[in-house]
């Protein structure tokens, strides 16, 4: 594979892969007009790079015409399974064409054949003429085109692909690669290919017989059912293989050698970079002197987004008049107060809702009823599934929903609510779709401030109404004799449900005005937190499948573990006690045993804490016990004994909880289960990974950040050394040793290679000296040493730390490399033990948040073309750094290209971004 290449003397630029990888792998964003450009500003700006990057060579830029092409007419079904193209990702195309005109640069659109199909002819007319030429695509079926003059550069991750790399990445020499594409089909293109035959049956064949022509020729000598299948399908092959070939021979206006570029058009490229609002780029022109055309009528000039990018839709505005104090309350239980609260809805800018739902599993909700509220202190409830004595009859719960279906489904009618992820499965478990998902104050107060409150709708409600809805325990009571939901009268649960309502429309536009007043946090709140709810939704509600066997044997052997252990225990305390109890640990160990007293209580009793425990253990035997059995005791209780209660009885698969708004550095965490705290070092915590299992016929996948927070460190701290050691892709902590220990990079021994990661990682999250000292075993001033060192040879993160300090000291947050803010209160607290550890949180803040983000990024990029794609994968997990999916066997390997490429892709960072892809029949085998 090369690893780089001389400047090509014609550069063809596939536009179609362009423009989709540009729509589907970027955040949308639309001019104040509301049209969008986020593919436009994608496409040109991969040009752009790619002219810069290759400066002297002819360049042509390749487009799909309109309309059908041969292949229709070859075969019907081909791309037929396609959904049209989206309407957002329509609309830029034109523009798009604008401004590669505009540009100067060959625009080739030919009528009847495909981009691949010109790019193929113009490439082999270069190739015949010994000129060297760079293809940029993303499409893998442009391989078969590669020679020694033609190179594909892969716009997924700037992978240069020579004959050798061709080979080396598919298992076969470019001329083989429409052999392997008719073998195999290709789903995304709808060509059929041999039914059963994958990458690895067909790379295995074609290296066995040599051709596809071979192969079909000794079809009878292939076994069992595959070969059957073979043998079955040899006139559907011969059609893939017609499908699967590019031509080279299409009649073109424009042959390689008259692909000239010509003289930018200045002035229609300020017209459209003004009409377009992409300010950076006409900062450039004008730079250059290039100002608007006299007659060109100007987009009105628009506020700066920080970060310089086009605005996309804005939030609305609120209206000045402040709504009145209260919430006037109605209970809807007839179809005319239905219809006319339906046309209110409709007549109204925006409206809440909010379902009110029993508490359980959220695939058996049950909903007790609907709360709308169109204007500010005016709201309904409609009840449902009320059930006491004296309760009046009731709509339908099928009628409600059926007239409120349209509505709640309505793309372009803006509806507002509160945690809307849990909303849209209870609204999904009664066939509605919820659309658009845009407003939830749950997470607009998340992204203002992740820690002010604990973000229940109540708590949001004191801190900016400075009112909320009074506790649900009021209602129900406590205790013995709390009544369920269902039970309570329709007014009193009513006018409660409706000023919840009513709360949540406040919210929302108090919470927007907070989030304009920072265009990084709308940024965040419409462009990651948003599309994310849908994500998530979708990932919780297909599940995992759980081994529950394994984990049962698995219990049944952590307890004769835990019962050797304390067997052994009472041998070496010469009594039995509970292993569990502080209390008869600190008689056993400090008044009887005399062990040593490290640290007290609070109340200034001797310590058992872990920590303690662990610092004891060098020395003594029974707290190495004591430890062991902890956590094997949390393991069985947590996982292996907890986990199988957890599986649904109707889908048989376990339903995590993830939650976009607990974790204060914008991390996401999991409940029921928790997923994210499952031992991975240990042999037992591996085990219960192996209990995550896939469906037959399917495996699984774990896509994986490799050291995402030191490539962090190193973007954000610009320290040239980090910065080459990961560009020159060096195992990072062999190259930290090597600068701290003053040795050649080749002679790093193990022990100097962990020292370094112990630092590595330390550093990042505030580590003194003290704790490195502790955590390697050598005394303070030794550990003292090693980070003096390891500043002096990245002076860049010295400064960025004391940077970092120093503006969470004087604002009070620190922010991501996207501008999510994260707030340090500690840092102003009475106690310095506080202070510090809020000082310390400071340096690592901005690396965990961001990294956050980055997987928030790639995990909505990922979905979103999961969605579009004819893939039968489907996103499961997010653990960490870490991804995992369910896919069938034959769309593997296109699952973990598009997975990397969209992970890699998901932030522009001044290190390359690493992702490790590994696959299993089980969470454990795939890690």
């Amino acid at each position: 594979m090369a690893e780089s290449a001389d400047s090509p003397a014609l550069i063809l630029v596939d536009g179609s892969s362009y423009l989709f990888r540009a729509f589907h792998a970027l955040p949308p964003m639309t001019t104040g007009r509301g049209q969008p450009t986020g593919a436009v500003r994608g496409v040109i700006s991969m040009i752009r790079n790619l002219l810069n990057k290759y400066p002297g060579s002819r360049v042509g830029i390749v487009f799909d015409a309109k309309g059908k092409t041969f292949r229709n007419d070859i075969y019907v079904e081909y791309k037929a399974h396609r959904p049209p193209m989206p309407d957002e990702l329509r609309s830029q195309i034109e523009p798009i064409h604008r401004i590669i005109r505009a540009m100067g640069l060959p625009l080739l659109i030919v009528e009847n054949v495909e981009a691949d199909d010109v790019i193929g002819t113009l490439a082999r007319q270069a190739d015949a003429a010994n000129v060297s030429t760079l293809i940029s695509t993303g499409d893998k079926d442009l391989a078969q085109l590669v020679t020694g003059q033609v190179t594909l550069i892969n716009t997924m991750n700037d992978e240069l692909l020579d004959p050798p790399g061709v080979e080396a990445k598919f298992g076969v020499p470019p001329e083989r690669i429409i052999d392997l594409l008719a073998l195999m089909g290709d789903k995304s293109d709808n060509i059929p290919g041999v039914p059963g035959v994958g990458a690895k049956t067909a790379e295995k064949w074609l290296k066995e017989y040599g051709s596809m022509r071979a192969i079909i020729e000794n079809a009878d000598a292939i076994k069992g059912k595959i070969g059957e299948k073979l043998r079955d399908n040899i006139e559907q092959l011969e059609l893939s293989y017609l499908l699967a070939t590019i031509r080279t021979d299409v009649p073109l206006e424009l042959g390689y050698g008259q692909l000239e570029r010509k003289d930018e058009d200045k002035q229609e490229l300020h017209r459209i970079f003004s009409e377009l609002e992409f300010r950076t780029w006409l900062r450039e022109l004008e730079a250059e002197g290039v100002t608007a055309a006299p007659e060109a009528e100007q987009a009105p000039a628009a506020e700066m987004s920080p970060d310089d990018e086009p605005q996309s839709e804005t939030l609305p505005q609120e209206d000045d008049e402040p709504p009145p104090a209260g919430t006037e309350s109605t209970v809807v239980t007839s179809e005319a107060q239905l219809q006319d609260l339906l046309a209110e809805l409709r007549a109204a800018p925006r409206f809440s809702f909010n379902l009110e739902v029993e508490p359980g599993h959220f695939l058996d909700a049950r909903v007790v009823g609907i709360a709308f509220c169109a204007r500010a202190g005016k709201a309904a409830y409609i009840p449902l599934n009320h059930d006491y004595e004296a309760c009046p009859e009731l709509l339908a719960a099928e009628q409600v929903f059926a007239a409120v279906k349209p509505l709640l489904e309505d793309a372009l009618k803006p509806k507002c609510g509160y945690d809307l992820k849990h909303q849209m499965h209870f609204l999904q478990n009664l066939d509605i779709e919820l659309r658009p998902v845009k407003s939830d104050v749950l997470l607009a107060s998340y992204v203002v401030n992740s820690v002010a409150v604990r973000h229940q709708l109540d708590a949001i409600g004191r801190r900016y109404l400075e009112s909320a809805p009074k506790d649900l325990e009021s209602l129900t009571g406590k205790g013995r004799g709390r009544l369920e939901m269902h039970q309570l009268g329709i007014e009193e649960f009513g006018a409660w449900a409706a000023e919840r309502a009513d709360t949540i429309l406040r919210l929302t536009g108090v919470l927007e005005r907070h989030l304009r007043d920072n265009g990084h946090l709308e940024g965040l709140y419409r462009y990651f937190e948003m599309p994310l709810v849908s994500v998530l939704q979708r990932m919780e509600r297909k599940g995992i499948k759980l081994d529950s066997g394994a984990l049962g044997r698995q219990s049944a052997e952590l307890a004769e573990q835990l019962e050797e252990i304390e067997q052994s225990a009472f041998a070496l305390a010469g009594e039995s006690f509970n292993l569990s109890s502080p209390k008869q640990l600190q008689a056993l160990l400090y008044d009887k045993l005399q062990l040593p007293v490290l640290r007290k209580t609070p109340t200034g009793q001797p310590s058992t804490a872990e920590d303690v425990l662990h610092e004891l253990a060098e020395n003594y035997e029974l707290p190495q016990l004591l430890l062991r059995h902890r956590s094997l005791t949390k393991l069985k209780s947590t996982y292996t004994d907890k986990l199988p209660e957890e599986l649904h009885p109707e889908t048989g698969r376990i339903h995590s909880n993830f939650q976009q708004a607990v974790a204060a550095t914008g991390r996401l965490s999991s409940t029921d289960p928790n997923l994210q705290n499952i031992p991975v070092r240990t042999a037992e915590g591996r085990r219960v990974r192996q209990a995550f299992v896939c469906e037959p016929g399917y495996k699984l996948v774990a896509a994986d950040y490799s050291q995402v927070e030191l490539r962090i460190m190193a973007h954000l701290s610009g320290d040239k050394g980090l910065l080459e050691a990961f560009s020159r892709a060096e195992d990072i902590h062999r190259a930290t040793a090597a600068e701290v220990f003053g040795v050649p990079l080749e002679e790093v021994d193990p022990e100097q290679r962990r020292s370094a990661k112990a630092i590595n990682f330390g550093l990042i999250y505030g580590m003194s000296a003290f704790g490195l000292g502790r955590q390697l075993n050598i005394g303070r001033a030794e550990a003292q040493q090693y980070v003096d060192r390891y500043f002096e040879r990245y002076p860049g993160v010295r400064a960025f730390m004391d940077r970092t300090q120093g503006q969470a000291t004087d604002l009070g947050y620190v922010e991501t490399v996207f501008g999510r803010r994260l707030y340090l209160p500690d840092l102003h607290a009475g106690r310095g033990v506080l202070r510090r550890a809020a000082l310390r949180t400071a340096i690592n803040a901005p690396m965990q948040g961001t990294a956050a983000d980055i997987i928030k990024q790639a995990m909505i990029d990922i979905d979103m073309w999961l969605e579009s794609e004819p893939i039968d994968a489907r996103m499961l997990l997010q653990v960490h750094d870490e991804l995992v999916f369910e896919v069938n066997e034959n769309d593997l390997q296109l699952l973990c290209d598009g997975v990397r490429f969209r992970m890699i892709s998901a932030a522009a960072l001044d290190v390359p971004l690493v992702v490790d892809v590994g696959i299993g029949d089980n969470w454990d085998e795939a890690h």
